[in-house]
């Protein structure tokens, strides 16, 4: 099969010129899938930018050529416009890349004119255009908006599709959505496909051929086993109730209690609400009905009338990690500045355990310097979760905090995670990733009326 994309000797170096990719070859044929794997920061999502030229500032390509249809995309103009013109780019953090003032039509019609192209790409990818059609990207769960990001994609049938970890925050079922897009378009003939995955069943059931960047490829090590917990609750939630913008009940009654020392995990389809649920704990979507209990006392329910000692206390992990980290600020300083305004440490004693807790993530050292725009999604992943536990939340509330990480890297932040909770954290995690949950405690499961539920198929070694 004759090549389309042909990618030659590509080589990345930072400004200093030290080489953090490369050489890299490979070629994708017409109707080919070529999966990009490899452990997290070994360089998938930038060597994916580098054949765009569209890679981040500090980073430049030293070397190479990408040629696509036989003839070579010269740098600069030349790239810009064979981008706009042949490809689309999902992304790892779909939900920054859609325009938070656009309705969802408008958001997918940017790529592709025509209401019924609009609504076709929305039922393509699981969602109803009669109830997304004119939603805004707040006011959809981290599933919708990715699928919305997929939809705005695969609409205009692009020469070129790039899917970057595109299952990573997607139940079975939606999943299973994404694997099914795939096929039609290799089946139609519309172009290759690269898809860079963590998920190595994903990958052998689509891949015509895989490409795998060199990195640490050793076997998960063994797991950390939780202790038992008990005693009475250190967070109290009763009969819950958040409400969308247009009063719909999203949750209903929500019942739960959280031991010192727990871990456990939320599970249900996207869109059921389990980021809704984070996010409220969190105080940053209101709660209409019912009470939240920190350690006994009522805990506020809007994070702007939260003391600095209940700010610290609950802590949320983003599941958009880039969207929630500042840009201008590098990964060490960002993980102190809690540590910093919440517990009082001076900047020396801050930036010391700033770098203990991104050692204990598994970030490189000589990235504690870098800011967002230079970490890979995993590695930004990491350092949202040093930055969290910088605070010593008496409370930790994860949502999907394992999907862009590679097994290895996985299972180091659930016995990070882990060693928390024997710590006496309580830990309440928002997944779709079987790793997490066979670490639980419990498995509680949200349903499509907004009720959280006793998992009856998850774990319980409570």
């Amino acid at each position: 099969m004759s090549a389309v994309l042909d990618v030659r000797g590509l080589v990345v170096a930072d400004a200093t010129g030290r080489v953090l990719l490369g050489p890299v070859t490979v070629t994708a044929g017409n109707s080919e899938v070529v999966a990009v794997v490899g452990p997290s920061g070994t360089g998938k999502t930038t060597f994916v930018h580098a054949l765009l030229d569209a890679l981040p500032p500090g980073l430049a390509r030293a070397g190479g050529e990408v040629r696509w249809r036989g003839s070579v995309v010269r740098r600069g103009r030349a790239a810009r416009t064979w981008r706009r013109r042949e490809t689309a780019v999902l992304g790892q953090d779909p939900a920054a890349a859609l325009h938070p003032l656009w309705p969802v039509a408008g958001v997918v019609a940017d790529t592709a004119a025509g209401a019924a192209v609009v609504d076709d790409a929305l039922r393509s990818v699981g969602l109803d255009p009669a109830l997304v059609r004119e939603r805004r990207v707040r006011e959809l769960s981290g599933g919708q908006a990715q699928r919305v990001a997929l939809a705005r994609a695969v609409a205009a049938r692009p020469a070129l599709l790039v899917l970057d970890e595109p299952t990573s925050s997607l139940d079975a079922d939606a999943a299973a959505l994404v694997e099914r897009l795939v096929r039609a378009r290799r089946e139609r003939g519309d172009g290759p496909v690269l898809l860079i995955s963590h998920d190595r069943a994903l990958v052998a059931r689509l891949a015509d051929r895989v490409l795998a960047l060199p990195g640490d490829h050793a076997p998960p090590p063994a797991v950390v086993p939780l202790p038992p917990v008990t005693g009475d609750p250190v967070l109290l939630v009763r009969e819950a109730v958040v409400r969308r913008a247009d009063g719909a009940a999203l949750l209903a009654g929500v019942d739960l209690g959280l031991r010192a020392g727990e871990f456990v995990v939320v599970r249900g389809p996207s869109g059921s609400g389990k980021t809704t649920l984070l996010r409220a704990l969190a105080g940053l979507h209101p709660i209409t009905g019912g009470e939240v209990l920190l350690d006994g006392g009522p805990l506020p329910a809007d994070v702007r009338d939260r003391d600095r000692a209940a700010l610290g206390a609950v802590q949320l992990l983003h599941q958009d990690p880039l969207g929630a980290l500042n840009p201008a600020h590098r990964a060490r300083s960002a993980t102190a500045r809690p540590a910093r305004l919440l517990r009082g440490l001076d900047r020396a004693a801050a930036s010391r355990e700033a770098d203990a807790l991104l050692h204990a993530t598994g970030l490189p050292a000589d990235h504690a310097e870098h800011r967002p725009a230079r970490l890979s999604g995993g590695q930004r992943q990491r350092v949202v979760l040093a930055r969290a536990l910088a605070a010593r939340p008496r409370v930790l509330l994860a949502d999907e905090p394992t999907s862009a990480l590679d097994d290895t890297t996985a299972h180091a932040v659930l016995d990070l995670l882990a060693a928390r909770c024997r710590d006496g954290t309580a830990v309440l995690v928002a997944t779709h990733d079987e790793r997490v949950a066979t670490r639980a405690h419990r498995s509680l499961r949200l349903t499509d009326r907004g009720q959280l539920i006793d998992d009856e198929e998850g774990p319980d070694r409570a």
